[in-house]
């Protein structure tokens, strides 16, 4: 196992460095975690310097307040057979990745962070971090690896896992491991072949409370009904059924006049797009968007939500206490699916069909839409240190802050 560098002891600096990894192959959800994560390491820690490393081809289009900046590595895509591909330039994958290594490797050395907080991926996207991760762990940095509430069911995790070489990597170079969610409702890390020594490190944080944001919105807000259903697939790479489905609702029921506000997500593909903003428009009901970096205050204005159930839009639920109904996928991974029973269990939402299903009768949607206005919040379920993340995400990034730099 590899060890710090024996050397002499050093204060760590007043004004820290936090670098945050997110490999973002495609979508919103790491991303998202990661600017939350942030936010609230930069308002606990004035003067801070915080980096964040990521794929995400729209970090650009989010706000960042004061003392957080990112840099930006050449994205990849997955494809439907399960590959992946440069997103934009004309390198193949061995030529992207190569790049994306020597800019994540130059990037961590000359800014030295006191801290390293890696989203999901121990090794990172195909190994790249873990270079990276030796050189900051012989450098004194303190390193963490953070993981949503469910990553996948036990036997499919254990199989990628040791493909990934993650349990080395987690044995090797993280001195702790944050799971953003709570034991009781499911341990992710279940399955592993993990040593009693790393899982002394697991720290269970509780879910990560979302608010909107307090600098400045240059944008003019729109007027809504008061009691509209928001219907968001999140990045909305794999979300034409769920729309499909909520636009079926309302064209087969003339009885269902619930307002709905539909955000189809920024990788929706296009043509799919413009199809539901025809039918959609035929209801006087329904307004259609692209996308909203700040979907928070839509979640704050709706009724009620219909969503697929992804880590970040599951936080929003939570903490805008919102009745919602989650229809998961279960493919390519059980990640959504065992999150939303998980959740329906203890009373937190409803349950819908998986997306992942042939056929989605209307009528069964149409009845979610209603139910909305009846169904108790998720603070009915009275779960001790459900919203507790960020709190001790804070609490836990400032122990570590405080340990000498060795």
């Amino acid at each position: 196992m590899l060890q710090k560098t024996p050397q002499k002891s050093e204060p760590r600096r007043a004004a820290p460095r936090i670098l945050l990894y997110s490999h973002d192959t495609f979508g919103l959800g790491h991303i998202r975690r990661t600017r939350a994560i942030a936010i609230a390491l930069a308002d606990a820690n004035p003067g801070a310097s915080i980096l964040i490393v990521t794929g995400s081809p729209i970090v650009g289009r989010f706000d960042f307040p004061d003392g957080i900046d990112f840099v930006r590595i050449p994205g990849v895509v997955k494809l439907p057979s399960g590959d992946y591909v440069t997103h934009n330039m004309g390198l193949d994958i061995e030529q992207t990745v190569k790049l994306r290594r020597a800019i994540i490797r130059q990037t961590a050395r000359v800014f030295d962070p006191d801290l390293v907080i890696v989203d999901k991926e121990p090794t990172g996207f195909r190994g790249e971090m873990l270079h990276t991760l030796k050189k900051m762990r012989e450098r004194g940095a303190h390193v963490v690896l953070g993981v949503r509430d469910v990553l996948d069911d036990a036997e499919s995790l254990a199989t990628e896992w040791k493909r990934k070489q993650a349990i080395e990597a987690v044995e090797t170079f993280y001195d702790e491991l944050w799971v953003y969610g709570l034991e009781d409702l499911y341990n992710p890390l279940e399955g592993l072949p993990l040593s009693d020594a790393a899982l002394s490190k697991v720290r269970y944080t509780g879910y990560l409370r979302r608010q909107t944001a307090d600098w400045p919105d240059p944008s003019v807000a729109r007027e809504r009904p008061d009691d509209f259903v928001l219907v968001t697939t999140g990045g909305g790479g794999d979300g034409d059924v769920l729309i499909d489905w909520t636009l079926s609702a309302y064209e087969s029921d003339p009885t269902l006049n619930t307002p709905a506000v539909i955000v189809f997500g920024p990788f929706m593909n296009p043509e799919s797009r413009r199809a539901f903003e025809t039918r959609a428009h035929r209801f006087r009901t329904i307004e259609t968007m692209s996308f909203d970096s700040r979907i928070e205050r839509l979640m704050i204005e709706a009724r009620g939500v219909i969503a697929m159930g992804g880590y970040n839009t599951f936080c929003e639920i939570l903490s805008f206490d919102k009745p919602a109904a989650i229809a998961p996928r279960v493919s390519p991974r059980l990640e959504q699916f065992i999150r939303a029973k998980a959740a329906e269990r203890v009373g937190l939402i409803r349950m819908l069909p998986p997306v992942d299903e042939s056929t989605h009768d209307p009528a069964i949607m149409a009845d979610a839409i209603r139910g909305l206005a009846t169904q108790p919040p998720p603070s009915k379920a009275a779960i001790p240190g459900l919203l507790d993340g960020l709190d001790r995400v804070v609490d836990l990034a400032e122990a570590a802050l405080a340990e000498p730099r060795i």
